[in-house]
């Protein structure tokens, strides 16, 4: 799984805690994701977002424009096919 995260190159503390709150729901769920956070223009556009910061789940822009809790999070993770067959395995 790859979750991106999106922002302008002025915009600090809200990517952060997005970040942080993506970092805190891999945590809980145990899943393993490659995260990466990106301070580029060029990248918003490419996705068509505008706004930021913006949560990009495996090339699917979930959310944009504002920093999405962490339970949040966890609902969207749960909705992947790779999370489902992941609890398949542990149970």
């Amino acid at each position: 799984m790859r979750i991106d995260i999106l922002g302008k190159p002025e915009s600090g503390q809200r990517c952060e805690r997005t970040l942080e709150n993506v970092r805190q729901a891999l945590e809980q769920t145990g899943v393993e994701a490659e995260v990466h956070l990106y301070r580029d223009r060029r990248k918003m556009i490419d996705h068509r977002v505008y706004v930021t910061p913006a949560l990009v789940i495996d090339d699917s822009v979930r959310v944009a424009g504002r920093i999405p809790e962490i339970k949040e999070i966890i609902s969207m993770l749960a909705e992947r096919p790779r999370y489902h067959k992941r609890m398949q395995q542990v149970a």
